[in-house]
Order: C-alpha cells, then sequence, then structure tokens
C-alpha cells in the first residue's frame, strides 16, 4: 500500500514539472513587451514588388508625402540617398550621392502616394530609417517600375528609447501620412518630378552652372575600368574573397565578380 502510494506521488511530481515546463515559457512570451519595431511595422504594412514592377500580393499601407524635394531613385538603383528628418525638419540629400544619381533620378513630390517597403528601427543609433516605393496606379505613372527613396528619422540621445509608438508615429507622419487611394494628385499627375524644386537663381549663376559639365553615374553592373574612368583611383582596395571594394574620399564602391553590387 505504501509502495503504491509512493508511486503515485512520484507520478504527480513528474507531472506537475511536465506542465510547468510548459506553462514557464507560455507566461514569458505573454509577458514580453511588444517592441517599437513590431508596432511600426503593425502600423506600416509594407509592400512587395514583383520582378515585373507591380504590387504582389496584398497592397502596403497607403501614404501620402507630406514635404516635396525626396530624391525618388529608380527601382533598380544600388544607392538611395536618403534625406533626413531632424528636428521637425526635412534635410534633402545633397553630395555625392544626389549628384552620382542626378541623371536617373526625380523627386517626389508633395501629394505623392507611397507605399512602406522598409522600416528599421535601430535604437542604439537613435535613428529609423523608412523606405518606401511609389505607388504607379495611384500616382498614373507609366513607367515600368517604380521609383523608391529613403528618409532617416534621427532622435535625440536617449529620446527614442522613451517615445512611444504615437508619438513616433506623429514624426513619421510629418513626412508620410497614411492616408486613402482618392485619385487625386497635390500638383499634377505623375509619381515624380524630374528636376527639384528650387528658388530662382541671378542670370549670372544660372550661365555659370549650365557650362558645368554633368555628373556621371556610377551604376550596378559597372566594371572596375568603367569605375575609375568616372570616380579615378581610389584611395583604397580591399579584396575580400569574391568581393572588392573600392575605397574614396565619400563614397565606398564594392564589386562582386569585377562587377559593382553596391554603393555606400
Amino acid at each position: 500500500m505504501r509502495q503504491a502510494w509512493r508511486l503515485h506521488f512520484v507520478a504527480a511530481v513528474i507531472a506537475a514539472i511536465l506542465l510547468s515546463s510548459i506553462a514557464l515559457p507560455s507566461i514569458a512570451s505573454a509577458q514580453a513587451p511588444v517592441t517599437l519595431q513590431e508596432q511600426l511595422s503593425a502600423q506600416y504594412k509594407t509592400v512587395k514588388i514583383g520582378p515585373d514592377g507591380e504590387v504582389a500580393g496584398d497592397p502596403g499601407t497607403l501614404l501620402a508625402v507630406q514635404k516635396g524635394g525626396i530624391i525618388a531613385v529608380p527601382w533598380k538603383a544600388v544607392a538611395l540617398c536618403p534625406a533626413k528628418f531632424k528636428d521637425n525638419v526635412l534635410h534633402l540629400s545633397t553630395g555625392f550621392c544626389a549628384g552620382m544619381m542626378q541623371n536617373v533620378s526625380g523627386y517626389f513630390r508633395k501629394g505623392a502616394k507611397v507605399y512602406p517597403l522598409k522600416i528599421d528601427v535601430n535604437l542604439g543609433k537613435e535613428k529609423i530609417s523608412f523606405q518606401v516605393v511609389g505607388c504607379k496606379v495611384c500616382n498614373h505613372s507609366d513607367q515600368p517600375f517604380p521609383s523608391k527613396a529613403e528618409v532617416v528619422f534621427e532622435f535625440g540621445k536617449g529620446d527614442l528609447e522613451k517615445a512611444s509608438a504615437s508619438q513616433v508615429e506623429d514624426i513619421i507622419g510629418q513626412v508620410f501620412t497614411i492616408t486613402t487611394d482618392d485619385g487625386q494628385q497635390a500638383q499634377g499627375e505623375g509619381e515624380a518630378d524630374q528636376q527639384q524644386p528650387a528658388q530662382e537663381q541671378p542670370p549670372a549663376q544660372q550661365t555659370q552652372q549650365s557650362q558645368q559639365a554633368e555628373p556621371q553615374t556610377v551604376q550596378a553592373g559597372m566594371t572596375t575600368d568603367q569605375v575609375q574612368s568616372i570616380l579615378g583611383k581610389p584611395d583604397k582596395i580591399f579584396n575580400v574573397g569574391t568581393k572588392q571594394i573600392y575605397v574614396y574620399k565619400d563614397v565606398k564602391v564594392t564589386f562582386l565578380e569585377g562587377k559593382v553590387s553596391d554603393v555606400q
């Protein structure tokens, strides 16, 4: 009798241990806080673009561009030339990247419709990278592939960690607001302007700029010789397996099997 009681007791202990091992992970996962990345991903559903340039599957959250002048690069471009938004001010991309993409890029106009393409929250660097892609149907675009762009939202030290999702969404909303496809464009049809809106310049300055040679563009698929003919000899060269990296003063060009695969 006593032996049978002991067997029942041991069986009960084993059952309790097994149940606790199953229940504890469930409780822990249920109590895990939702990250800012997860909250933004739920609010801004990203879109997938198929090989034909059309939306693949369900469309993402439709957004309206609130500030003009964001560089819109071709879908297959390697460099994005991101704009920066900090202290409620949008700083447009300038410098080497903007000059390199001048001949092949345009600018998203205010009111253009876009979809979220990729959202990356980096708490350590106090920034959120927000990539978008144009809605061809909404913008009445006749291009085979949509344009894409990136805006980096920068925060002060410690501000991003303390900010709630709604506060971050309010900041993003100053550049991209959630909207519906009403078919209306604030400044006419089309997805992107070919030239950035700018203030009028004095005739002398216009003449000087017209005399300057337009910059050549480094594109994916170029050979090392083609890149050197545009940028000159690199300051440093790194050989990493099948990759070769050319380092210049303000740009880094990566070659894969002798052809450009990335520009940073």
